[in-house]
């Protein structure tokens, strides 16, 4: 019987509102079960210098000040994160760190997070993975999406085809088809846009409830610009970056903020139903925080021709969602099993990834031992 671990998962996404945290115990095929979950969200203020780091990321040096002072502020709130869940959670063997993604670039093999992983290793006295994209994109993959594999395993074998939808500030989809193959890739914009849009116009990070998008009327012409980006024309599996569509707030500037919000989410909406998928899905799953705006959730009931649920509705829990999966993945990466595939990030073969970094961790721990990590 392999090893079961429990494991930290700690994630920071593209909407860049804090860190999610999670307990998991699997082995990186099954899951045994969960443990505590929690949200540390971000300061204003590092969001702020966050999404400037994002807007310059093409261009920063890996050892400019400013990204530096960054990282290390994003890496003390994984830190405080983990320290929390350890002390709920005694029996941790370690962590899976995504860190925070600030330039996805597969088309120039490059994927960019940022994160101290050694840092995160002393504070917590825990082996860490980190670095889970890098190895698939180096081969000629997308890398991304990573969440498929997690998504498969709690479904379970549940009659299909299933999409499980995740909405954050980039949405992608994973598609179980009915004989268990995984299908995935980034369908469009998520939550940025509408994020970006809402903070410029109301100085909320959010559309709170999709209450100034509920108040507009969609734009057809502009939304159909919008959909005319050679992005959408492309095969799956494909992958994005956060600010690949970002001007397309410069495109809706002359809209009113309720008729620009209406549109940007009918944009996603429309992204989603627009997406090549080799199955028509018989339900939709949503996660991530777009299943909290009612306009969004209302929209994709009306195009996508199939019942769309929060994954609540399977017992999973939306927030913790991806946090989860990065602990799932940190176990398979251990255990050297793929983590992507040619089905879901466009790779030339199942590949697994992620690297390990052991701060001063002594003794070695007995799963280190057994797994030849150590």
């Amino acid at each position: 019987m392999n090893h079961i671990f429990t494991v930290i998962g700690l994630m920071s996404g593209t909407s860049l509102d804090g860190v999610d945290a999670a307990v998991i115990r699997t082995d990186g095929e099954r899951i045994e079960g969960f443990g505590p979950d929690l949200h540390l969200p971000y300061p204003a203020a590092l969001r702020q210098h966050a999404r400037k780091i994002l807007d310059e990321a093409t261009t920063l040096p890996p050892d400019s000040p400013a990204l530096k002072a960054v990282e290390h502020e994003i890496t003390r709130y994984h830190v405080n994160a983990a320290r929390q869940l350890q002390a709920l959670v005694p029996d941790v063997d370690l962590i899976g760190f995504h860190g925070q993604t600030i330039l996805h670039a597969p088309a120039r093999h490059h994927t960019w997070q940022i994160g101290d992983a050694q840092y995160l290793s002393r504070a917590t006295g825990l082996a860490v993975i980190h670095d889970f994209r890098s190895a698939d994109v180096a081969a000629g993959g997308e890398g991304a999406p990573l969440v498929p594999w997690f998504h498969a395993a709690l479904l379970n074998g549940a009659s299909g085809p299933a999409a499980v939808l995740n909405i954050g500030g980039v949405a992608n989809i994973t598609l179980v088809d009915t004989d268990g193959t995984i299908h995935a890739c980034d369908t469009g914009p998520g939550n940025a846009l509408l994020d970006d849009w809402a903070l410029r116009h109301t100085g909320t990070a959010c559309d709170v409830d999709g209450k100034l998008a509920a108040m507009g009327t969609v734009n057809q012409t502009l939304l159909e610009d919008l959909l005319a980006d050679p992005y959408f024309a492309r095969p799956a599996p494909k992958s994005l970056d956060r600010q690949t569509f970002a001007a397309a707030l410069d495109r809706v500037s002359d809209c009113t903020p309720a008729d620009g919000a209406a549109t940007l989410a009918a944009f996603s909406v429309e992204a989603i139903r627009r997406t090549p998928l080799p199955a028509r899905p018989a339900h939709w799953y949503v996660c991530g925080g777009g299943r909290h705006n009612p306009v969004l959730m209302r929209a994709m009931r009306t195009v996508l021709g199939a019942p769309v649920e929060p994954v609540e509705r399977l017992g999973w829990n939306g927030d913790a969602l991806e946090a989860q999966c990065f602990g799932f993945l940190a176990a398979r990466s251990v255990r050297g099993l793929p983590i992507s595939a040619p089905t879901i990030t466009g790779g030339p073969d199942n590949l697994s990834g992620g690297r390990l970094t052991c701060a001063g961790l002594m003794p070695i721990p007995a799963w280190m031992r057994n797994t030849g990590a150590a």
